[in-house]
């Protein structure tokens, strides 16, 4: 197959198309000739340029049809089986699919046992009109076995199996899923009733192949109940060919089913033999596949006995793509499938390799090899893959990850130990002498010694299946650890199945502690969120399609038949079903904190509020749709409610029977908030304020507005209206103190919008608030603190600052009568700078220039202080001058010192009193 990336999906250019003309006679009729029209004429069409044209005649003229000439080449008779040839580009098509299709290697693993999932479900469907098809080829399973000493991977199903004539349609034909031909006679088929869920995973046909992204040579063996003989599939993955030949050995034939074979490459071959490796891709990606999936594991204990399957209750088919087969090339160089129908005596190898365009069938006739029923794929794989992917813990790792919720059993080959009883010849003691051997005793030791057997590596009933009546509240405890990797316990979860236009089933957890460093709230890729598609994992990674940013800590596990993905099941396609589907789960998310909220213990609420409650605060930002849902569990302190947290339900039942806003007030910390002046007559008026005092807090109210008809107000901005207030008096206060406004105004010059009469100060002599459109204290900190801030629009809104004064203060009934009697007074202008200064800082404002206001302040103190008390330096001198006038004899009077107090000096020397 020889896959080169650089090599062109098209061949060549169409150079030879056949050269049309179109004449139109006199009698309407259209004459159409071609340049390149066969002898024979063109009846039944004619190929030309790798294209296949086609004419019909129609009453209203003529048709012309040109399809893909995509027919397969015909089969080589050779020793070893007949040779074939892939069918049209397919050569290009597997090089596509091993180096771009699939972004992870591990991938091939979850598409096999996907593939034999559908064959064990194909055969589960017909049994029930022909039970004969089952046989005695035993439970329908998957066994998974990686061989570090050959380097290959043998994935065996005891499925449907392959004709031979199958392995040449499904195997030599990329993107031709069994599975959707299986889909499509069950349409045709409604009025028979075969199971409960007829949806399958393989639809479009190239997974099998993944098998070549890990794998040089993959040999398929296969006997269909159908037929009497076995078949084999070779191909290896630099050939573009494969070969088929029938299985002759009896050691190796199948009762039914099929086995594939993968000889992995060198660099793939220690990774993916490894069994705890195999392992946990199962539990990854093939967890919930209905069947059990079985890996050959390592054990130091007895091996559990198969339960009961049930082989009933799920009719899920996974390979609805029909490609995963091909994935086994993502590691493999060469695939063999080996396969058993039950409607056939014969088992069949399909055999092809990574690199060549062909494949080979063959009929199995080694007795050893035979199947009683089913399919086995080996991967011999690639060399860079063998060492990897023959790791018996690698292939646990990847069923666990990728298919620990398939349908049926999955079984590894895995490495175990036990401890057996021995019988050894005692050794003589030291100085003795030996003897005889009839008369040596033996004695009994254990040991322990290391065998291989099979490890079940999947649980075959996912939790979410199961009806939520029948499931313990410790057990989904219990799973929620397992798949998380948690120690605490969820705070709550559910568990809901959605029908109607979209169908899932989901269980929700909310964590019992907040992710490190709040590292979610700002990376939505989280991989908190595990999507299956028919209980096969599909991935933990996307980026906002099943839930937004701000409900990124939930964690659950979603499971859909409906689900668009692209061809390599990776990727989550946006499209309407999971639009609907994400907003079931938004639904489902909202419900369950809302539960959380009102149970009567509020501890809990109180734990998630502590933990989650910024994640809740961005939804008010980010998600305008659900505010509705959103605002109920929103939690705040207040001015009534110090220590506990409060709702906004809690705080519009407060609410006093003429206030008709809810009041809040934005800060950096709760004692700011407590000792702001804004706060002083809404205290008085036993009006409740809300504390916000998380960065993320003013923008989430900001953007919710209203609640329940009562709009937000923030107190630290214009107009605010208390709803008592004496409109008579206001107008009088407004009128004695219009020149005191102007004249600070004048004095303050663009530092602030305008200075008016404050109605919410009582102990403070003024406030400066933010315009009713401008930033507050608190957003103007925020945003000077972001790296890429705007500085011109942080200009703009400090523009709208004012300065409100309340006339009921004595510093502001001073500067009232010093700018009615010296307006021009120095001092008057010095205590108007050093009160705008000083209302900045207590109004939560940050000074442009603490150096130039530390002085104002210390000038201020030395004026005020005048030396009025007297100084030390003033003593000291006076002492000595008492000194020097005692040494000529003189007698000194002691006085005393007058002690004038500073408001004395005041009321004294009063400049602005009339």
């Amino acid at each position: 197959m020889a896959p080169v990336l650089s090599r062109s999906l098209v061949s060549s250019p169409i150079a030879s198309l056949p050269s049309f003309s179109v004449k139109s006679g006199a009698n309407k009729v259209v004459s159409l000739r071609s340049a390149f029209l066969p002898q024979r004429g063109f009846k039944n069409g004619f190929s030309c340029g790798g294209l296949k044209w086609k004419l019909e005649r129609r009453e209203s003229g003529v048709v012309v049809r040109c399809e893909a000439a995509v027919a397969e080449k015909e089969a080589s008779e050779t020793s070893e089986g007949e040779t074939h040839e892939y069918q049209a580009e397919v050569t290009r098509l597997l090089d596509l699919i091993v180096h771009s299709l699939y972004s992870n290697k591990e991938i091939f693993l979850r598409e096999l046992v996907s593939n034999a999932s559908d064959a064990l479900d194909k055969l589960r469907f017909l049994s029930v009109t022909e039970p004969s098809l089952l046989g005695d080829a035993g439970e329908l399973e998957i066994r998974i076995r990686p061989d570090p000493d050959n380097g290959t991977i043998t994935i065996t199903d005891t499925g449907i199996g392959m004709t031979k004539e199958e392995l040449i349609d499904c195997l030599g034909t990329i993107a031709q899923s069994g599975t959707s031909k299986f889909l499509a006679a069950l349409k045709e088929n409604k009025d028979k009733d075969v199971g409960a869920d007829n949806a399958l995973i393989g639809q479009f046909g190239v997974g099998f192949y993944s098998a070549f992204l890990v794998a040089e040579k993959v040999v398929v063996s296969t006997k269909s109940p159908k037929s009497d003989k076995q078949y084999i599939w070779e191909a290896a993955a630099e050939s573009s060919k494969y070969v088929i030949k029938e299985e002759t050995d009896p050691e190796k034939m199948l009762r039914r089913g099929t086995q594939i074979t993968l000889y992995l490459r060198s660099d793939d071959k220690y990774e993916y033999t490894e069994p705890t490796k195999i392992q946990n891709l199962v539990k990854n990606y093939s967890q919930f596949v209905s069947f059990p999936i079985y890996t050959w594991q390592e054990k130091s204990r007895t091996i559990e006995e198969n339960k009961d399957k049930d082989v009933g209750a799920d009719n899920a088919l996974i390979g609805q793509f029909g490609v995963g087969f091909y994935s086994a090339f993502l590691v493999a160089e060469k695939v063999v499938v080996s396969t058993k129908s039950p409607k056939s005596d014969k088992q069949y190898i399909w055999e092809a390799a990574a690199e060549s365009s062909k494949y080979v069938i063959k009929e199995e006739t080694d007795p050893e090899k035979m199947l009683r029923r089913g399919t086995q794929i080996t991967l011999y794989l690639r060399s860079d893959d063998k060492y990897e992917y023959t790791e018996p813990t690698k292939i646990q790792n990847l069923v666990k990850n990728y298919s620990q919720f398939v349908s049926f059993p999955i079984y590894t080959w895995q490495e175990k130990s036990r401890t057996i009883e021995v019988e050894e010849e005692e050794e003589p003691k030291e100085g003795e002498e030996a003897k005889p051997e009839e008369e040596k005793k033996k004695i009994k030791k254990t040991k322990t010694e290391k065998y291989w057997d099979w490890e079940l590596a999947n649980e075959t009933k996912p939790i979410w299946m199961r009806s939520p009546k029948e499931v313990e509240k410790e057990q989904y405890q219990e799973f929620y650890k397992k798949t998380f990797s948690e120690f605490l316990d969820p705070l709550a979860y559910t568990h809901f199945t959605t029908e109607g236009e979209v169908e899932f089933r989901s269980v929700l957890y909310i964590p019992g502690m907040a992710p490190m460093n709040n590292e979610d709230i700002t990376n939505p890729k989280t991989k908190n969120i595990r999507l299956y598609v028919k209980r096969v994992f599909i991935s933990d990674d996307f980026d906002g399609e099943l839930f937004p940013r701000y409900l990124s800590f939930v964690k659950g596990v979603v499971d859909s038949n409906d689900l668009p993905l692209n061809v390599s099941r990776e990727i989550l396609q946006e499209s309407r079903i999971v639009r609907i589907m994400r907003k079931r789960l938004v639904r489902k998310a909202f419900d369950m904190m809302q539960d959380l909220a009102d149970k009567e213990d509020k501890e809990d609420y109180k734990k998630f509020w502590e933990n989650f409650g910024k994640f809740v605060k961005l939804g008010c930002i980010e998600d305008s749709g659900n505010h509705k849902r959103i605002t109920p569990l929103l939690r705040f302190i207040s001015s009534k409610s110090e220590e506990d947290l409060i709702s906004l339900d809690d705080y519009v039942e407060n609410m006093g029977e003429n206030q008709k806003a809810i009041y809040y007030l934005a800060t950096d910390s709760l004692k700011s908030a407590k000792n702001a002046p804004f706060l002083e007559k809404l205290v008085q008026k036993d009006i409740e304020v809300l504390y916000l005092v998380e960065p993320i807090d003013e923008v989430a109210i900001q953007n919710l507005q209203t609640y329940k008809e009562k709009k937000f107000v923030d107190i630290s901005k214009e107009d605010l209206e208390l709803g008592d207030e004496d409109e008579v008096k206001e107008r009088e206060t407004k009128q004695e103190y219009n020149v005191l406004c102007d004249w600070i105004k004048q004095q303050l010059g663009d530092k602030v919008a305008k200075v008016q009469v404050s109605n919410r100060l009582s102990s403070s002599p003024c406030v400066l608030v933010s315009g009713k459109f401008g930033w507050s204290a608190n957003m103007e900190r925020l945003m000077k603190a972001q790296t890429l801030g705007d500085t011109s629009s942080l200009e703009f809104m400090r523009g709208r600052r004012i300065l409100e004064v309340n006339p009921d203060h004595p510093i502001i009934k001073d500067l009232n009568a010093a700018c009615k009697n010296s307006p021009d007074s120095t001092e008057a202008i010095r205590a108007v700078d050093l009160l705008y200064d000083t209302a900045l800082i207590s109004s939560g404002f940050s000074p442009d220039s603490p150096a130039e206001l530390g002085n104002k302040i210390y000038e201020m103190m030395a004026i005020a202080l005048g030396g009025r008390w007297g100084r030390l330096e003033d003593e000291a001198e006076a002492v000595s001058e008492d000194t020097s006038t005692g040494s000529d004899g003189s007698s000194v009077d002691t006085a005393e010192t007058e002690v004038v107090e500073p408001s004395e000096v005041r009321a004294e020397a009063d400049p602005w009193s009339s």
